[in-house]
């Protein structure tokens, strides 16, 4: 029986491509297939950016002062999970979690320690948070505030994207109706006070890990960018003016070609949607993203293995135009990363950025007849998978109905049937093993982070205006009721120092809890 080569998404790969497929596109030029900027890296390298966060808010700061001296362009922030979810260090629900896979923030107070000796008006930074992003973006501005920066000057990302949480990830607390009321909220907010912040990170990081394959990613990234677009119209914003500020956040896995084509697909279908909505400024129209390598493609066995993985990921984020990167550790299956693994994932990026020449020409697969080709098949059975999203009445409605999950959950089954098939080779899982188990040395978390976060929660308490604190929490419990903008008076509330465990229990008394 002939042997038959497929991409992770199940295309067909021929033994030979001849035919040219028409490419007279242009970068920088609608549909961007080809990069959002004209000259792309030749100008200016993509940001390197590396995702810390882990402990208390001072063992994180260190860990961005030593990034920094290594010379990382920007800053990507990890929450603990009770962060994430809004609960205060001293809940009884973060027993456990505190500071494990992020750092723990419950007020203005850990933010000053967290960005201590940083000027936010000279960094910019990305933090990866969704149910609760509406807080910390108050906290990073009214940290700003203190820091006397002018906040129409700061820049940076919330991941803010709550659809993919309810699909893929988890991370959720309120109903999807109230969840898309603060994501335009953020859009209203930041349009007119925080005009350089990119309010929302549409994942398809998440998706990918939880077992989507390249097409699906893609197409139900894209689907929850398409909902997102539209609530906000519907809320009479100006998509020329709120769609500049959105950014996307994707995975790059070890098919070199097939992620090299998904990036390039990403942009011609995103320039696409927003101008059938009716975005007329190119800006507008730009599909800009982030990448992070693909953390599920590392393994906990020969884990040095991984630096290579990386590699070749950062070549695909890279040659398909992305316009910030982080490179995951070599030990990301087995802990945080140490600083020993963060440094050489970082050093990846400098030499693939430095000394490889992939930046210096723009979109350099372009032309080659195997990539317009998969490009195109990547893009076409894409767009089948949003028509059919359409048809359900769109993404909210989809993952509603769990056709997004049961997609995901297929797909990953069927991964993990190939590789224990044998069917997909992972180098040093399923061959070319080794009887040698001993392990790297991992970074380790000191379990007694809770006790200090609830010490410093205490003393916090004590010491702070609870009259003005109840007042600002019952103003924010009666605009949920309403159409007002509730992003001022969060701020206000930061201000005031409430904790964001008390910011999301106020509105979980309005809202309820999405199960």
């Amino acid at each position: 029986m002939e042997k038959t080569f497929q991409t992770d998404s199940g295309i067909t790969i021929a033994p030979l491509y001849t035919q040219p497929v028409a490419m007279d596109e242009l970068p920088g030029i609608f549909p961007f297939t080809r990069g959002i900027h004209a000259t792309m890296y030749r100008d200016k390298l993509w940001t390197m950016r590396q995702y810390a966060g882990f402990s208390t808010a001072e063992e994180s700061n260190k860990r961005y002062h030593y990034l920094l001296s290594q010379g990382v362009m920007g800053l990507s922030v990890a929450f603990d999970l009770p962060t994430q979810i809004g609960y205060d260090s001293d809940h009884p629900m973060s027993e456990g979690e505190v500071g494990k896979v992020g750092v723990a923030i419950d007020s203005l107070d850990d933010m000053e320690v967290l960005f201590k000796d940083i000027s936010l008006e000279q960094i910019s930074t990305s933090m990866t948070i969704n149910a609760t992003g509406f807080i910390l973006l108050a906290l990073y501005i009214a940290l700003a505030k203190k820091q006397g920066a002018d906040i129409k000057k700061i820049s940076g990302t919330i991941q803010n994207d709550i659809l993919k949480e309810y699909a893929a990830r988890g991370t959720f607390i309120y109903p999807p109706q109230p969840s898309m009321r603060i994501i335009t909220d953020i859009f209203d907010y930041c349009s007119r006070e925080v005009p350089k912040w990119n309010t929302i990170s549409i994942s398809g990081y998440h998706i990918r890990e939880a077992g989507a394959n390249a097409v699906q990613e893609l197409a139900f990234t894209l689907s929850n960018g398409k909902a997102y677009l539209k609530a906000a119209i519907e809320k009479g914003l100006d998509i020329n003016v709120f769609a500049k500020r959105l950014s996307f956040f994707f995975n790059a896995h070890n098919h070199l070609f097939e992620e090299v084509a998904k990036f390039r697909a990403a942009r011609r279908m995103w320039a696409n949607i927003t101008k059938e909505l009716g975005a007329t400024d190119p800006k507008a129209q730009m599909l800009r993203f982030h990448t992070q390598t693909g953390g599920s493609t590392l393994t906990a066995q020969q884990p040095h293995n991984n630096i290579v993985r990386v590699a070749v990921q950062t070549l695909a984020a890279t040659m398909g135009g992305t316009q910030s990167l982080h490179t995951n550790g070599y030990d990301e299956a087995l802990s945080l990363p140490t600083e020993e693994a963060a440094r050489i994932a970082l050093r990846t990026q400098q030499i693939i950025g430095y000394e490889s020449g992939v930046a210096d020409t723009v979109d350099p697969l372009a032309g080659s007849y195997y990539v317009e080709a998969l490009t195109n098949e990547v893009e076409q059975k894409a767009w089948d998978l949003i028509h059919k999203i359409d048809a359900m009445g769109g993404a909210v409605s989809a993952i509603e109905q769990g056709f997004v999950q049961d997609e995901i959950a297929r797909s990953a089954y069927k991964y993990q049937q190939d590789v224990e098939n044998n069917e997909k080779i992972i180098v040093g899982v399923n061959k070319f093993t080794t009887t040698d188990t001993q392990p790297p040395e991992v970074f380790r978390i000191d379990d007694s982070i809770r006790q200090i976060q609830s010490d410093k929660l205490k003393a916090l308490r004590a010491r702070r205006n609870n009259t003005a604190v109840q007042d600002i929490l019952q103003r924010i419990s009666a605009a949920a009721g309403t159409t007002e903008n509730i992003m001022p008076l969060v701020v206000e509330a930061v201000e005031k120092y409430c904790t964001l465990g008390e910011i999301a229990d106020t509105l979980r008394n309005v809202w309820g809890e999405y199960k």
